[in-house]
């Protein structure tokens, strides 16, 4: 992955977060069979913005199925696993992440590429350890933020684009309010157990290129240091 590459990603998703995944996953089977990215077909009920870029009016039940995905988040505390990206250039990369509400995150991925994306809560760093060079953004410039809120409520903070659903997944596509975050997310989750897992988020930049994230070999709530969340300059080991 260029770094051209990697601050264009970062400023679309804030570098992915989080998620589980109940079943057999992709990763663990290295070559299984990728579910489509627009997860519609046979079996599903459906609504999406006729245009693309406005909201839809929610029903009750539609309404209600924002509601848990928010309990789904908030419920959150740490998270870690692996993950594996797909971009709109075809070209795939995987690594390993951890994730700790709210805000913090870590994506560590896997050589050759020596890429490193970190958010201490405030700050999202791109970093290139081989280059040793870094490029930071807000993490409020970054449309995941509304995912990554102490209180996640997507019925206030999030335009919602499109709501799919069977009887073993949920979509849910959102956009956030506010017009200094660009950018769109897909949402699928699992909803085959007692539980909404994430299994899978795409991310729509404003030339319509999509980026797709698969995660697994998930742990969920275990301890994580903080410490793993705190942005250093590549070459110095203080915190900057």
């Amino acid at each position: 992955m260029t770094r051209t590459t990697a601050v264009a990603m970062a400023l679309l998703f804030g570098a992915s977060i989080m998620a589980g995944m109940i079943g057999p996953s992709r990763l663990a089977a290295e070559g299984a069979q990728k579910p489509a990215a627009n997860a519609a077909g046979t079996g599903w009920s459906a609504e999406v913005a006729p245009d693309g870029s406005s909201a839809i009016t929610l029903d009750e039940y539609q309404s209600k199925t924002v509601e848990k995905i928010n309990g789904y988040f908030n419920s959150m505390k740490t998270l870690q696993g692996r993950f594996l990206q797909t971009g709109a250039d075809g070209e795939v990369m995987k690594g390993q992440f951890k994730m700790k509400r709210p805000g913090m995150f870590r994506f560590d991925y896997s050589r050759p590429s020596r890429q490193v994306i970190i958010s201490d809560g405030t700050y999202l760093a791109i970093q290139d350890l081989d280059l040793k060079s870094e490029d930071r953004v807000a993490l409020d410039q970054t449309p995941f933020r509304v995912l990554l809120r102490s209180d996640v409520d997507l019925l206030r903070d999030a335009h919602i684009m499109e709501v799919q659903e069977n009887d073993s997944s949920l979509l849910l596509a959102l956009q956030d309010k506010s017009p200094d975050t660009p950018g769109r997310i897909r949402l699928v989750l699992d909803k085959s157990s007692e539980n909404l897992e994430l299994k899978e988020w795409i991310t729509t930049d404003a030339q319509g290129l999509d980026t797709r994230v698969e995660v697994g070999n998930i742990e969920r709530d275990s301890e994580i240091d903080a410490s793993q969340f705190v942005i250093k300059a590549p070459g110095n080991p203080f915190p900057q």
